[in-house]
C-alpha cells in the first residue's frame, strides 16, 4: 500500500529527498550513551538568544491561548523602518525557509525553471522540485580559484537563464561554503537578469559579514524591482527554535507572496521575541565579536593540522580533510561532537563546522587531531 500512496503524490514530490537537519544532542547521547555533547552542525549562535528576547517571550506566554497577529504588524513595521521601505514591502515568514517556499509556490510550476549555483543551500532544489519546476544548476568557481574557491560563478548563472526561468536563488554569504560575492559584481549581475525573473538574494548570514564586504541591499532593492532579499532571526539573533524570518521586496512581489502565505505562519512568541531582539544591539555586537574570534581560532587550528578550508565570512567554516569525511564525522560523534557532513552538496571530503565558543572550538580541534 505504501507504494500506492507514493504514486498518488505529484511527480516532483515522488522523487524528493527531504531536508535532513543536524543530529540533535539528545539523540546522539541516547544512541551512544554519552554526556556533555556539543552541537556545531546547524550554524546556531553559541552565545544564545538576547536576554531581552527571552524576557519578551516569557512575558507573552500567558497569552498563547489567542492566535498571533496574522500580519505580524509590529515586527513588519519595525523592519520596514529599519530598511527604509514601506511595510507592504515586508513579508514575515516561519523562518526564511518559509519565504523560499512561498517564492516557489507563487512563481514556479512544471513549465518554469529556477537557477542556482552548485554548492548552494539544499532547500533551493527541494522547493523547486516540490512544485515540479526545472532546477538548472550553474557550475561554481573551481576549487583552485585564486580569489573565491567554490564560490558562485555569476556569469555561469546568467548562462543558465532560459526564457522559462522565473526565479534565481543566490546566497550571500553562501551555505555550506561561507563564500561571498563582490559588491560590484553582484550589482552587475542584477543588471543582467531580465526584469521578469525574480532574484532571491538569501542573506541569512548577512550580519556576520564585515562592513566593507556587505552589499547595500536596501539600495539595490530600490534599483531592481525584481530583487527579493531574505533575512532570518535564526542565526545571529539566536532565535532558531522560534522560526522567524522575513523578506524585503517590491510591494507587488510581497502582495503575491502574501496570497500563498498561511494566515498565522509566525507564532505569537516568535513575533515578540524578534521585536525585542532587534532592540538589543549589544547582543548583536557581542555575537559578531565572538564569531570573528572563533573563526580565526578554527582557521588557525585547521592550518596547524595541515587542513585546507574554504574561505568563509559566515558563522561556520568548511574544512577539507583530504579523505572521505564520513568516518571522521563518525569519529567526532563518538567524541560527543556533532558537525555537518556535506556529501549531499557533492563535497564528500568536507565537514562544515559551526563556530562555537572558545572552549567548543578547542574541543573540536583537539578531537580532530586525535581522530586524524
Amino acid at each position: 500500500m505504501t507504494n500506492a500512496f507514493q504514486k498518488l503524490a505529484v511527480p516532483g514530490v515522488q522523487l524528493l529527498r527531504p531536508y535532513l537537519p543536524g543530529k540533535p544532542v539528545a539523540e546522539l547521547e541516547r544512541e551512544l550513551g554519552i554526556t556533555n555533547s556539543i552541537k556545531l552542525a546547524s550554524n546556531e549562535n553559541p552565545l544564545g538568544p538576547s536576554k531581552k528576547a527571552v524576557a519578551a517571550a516569557q512575558g507573552i506566554l500567558n497569552k498563547i491561548n489567542i492566535y498571533p497577529d496574522g500580519g505580524s504588524h509590529e515586527l513588519r513595521h519595525l523592519l520596514a523602518s529599519r530598511h527604509g521601505v514601506s511595510a507592504d514591502c515586508i513579508t514575515i515568514g516561519n523562518g526564511s525557509n518559509d519565504i523560499l517556499e512561498l517564492v516557489a509556490r507563487a512563481f514556479l510550476a512544471p513549465c518554469y525553471s529556477a537557477v542556482f549555483s552548485e554548492f548552494s543551500f539544499a532547500v533551493y532544489p527541494i522547493v523547486v522540485q516540490a512544485v515540479g519546476a526545472e532546477a538548472r544548476i550553474a557550475a561554481a568557481l573551481p576549487a583552485d580559484h585564486q580569489v573565491m574557491p567554490y564560490g558562485h560563478d555569476l556569469d555561469a548563472i546568467i548562462k543558465q537563464l532560459e526564457p522559462n526561468t522565473r526565479v534565481v536563488f543566490v546566497a550571500n554569504p553562501n551555505n555550506p561554503t561561507g563564500t561571498w560575492l563582490d559588491k560590484d559584481r553582484l550589482e552587475q549581475f542584477l543588471a543582467k537578469v531580465p526584469d521578469d525573473v525574480i532574484v532571491v538574494l538569501d542573506e541569512a548570514y548577512y550580519e556576520y559579514m564585515p562592513d566593507d564586504l556587505k552589499p547595500d541591499s536596501d539600495a539595490l532593492l530600490k534599483r531592481f524591482a525584481n530583487l527579493l532579499v531574505t533575512r532570518t532571526f535564526s542565526k545571529i539573533y539566536g532565535l532558531a527554535g522560534l522560526r522567524v524570518g522575513y523578506s524585503i521586496s517590491h510591494p507587488d512581489v510581497a502582495d503575491i507572496l502574501n496570497r500563498v502565505r498561511q494566515p498565522f505562519n509566525v507564532n505569537l512568541v516568535a513575533q515578540v521575541a524578534a521585536v525585542a531582539a532587534l532592540d538589543d544591539d549589544a547582543h548583536l555586537q557581542q555575537s559578531i565579536a565572538m564569531n570573528n574570534a572563533g573563526l580565526m581560532q578554527l582557521s588557525t587550528g585547521f592550518k596547524k593540522l595541515d587542513l585546507e578550508t574554504i574561505p568563509s565570512i559566515a558563522n561556520f567554516i568548511s574544512v577539507h580533510l583530504g579523505r572521505e569525511a564520513a568516518p571522521v564525522y563518525e569519529g567526532l560523534l563518538r567524541e560527543g561532537i556533532i558537525v555537518r557532513p556535506v556529501a549531499n552538496y557533492n563535497l564528500p571530503q568536507h565537514l562544515r563546522i559551526t563556530v562555537g565558543t572558545d572552549e567548543q572550538n578547542t574541543r573540536v580541534l583537539t578531537a580532530l587531531e586525535k581522530i586524524l
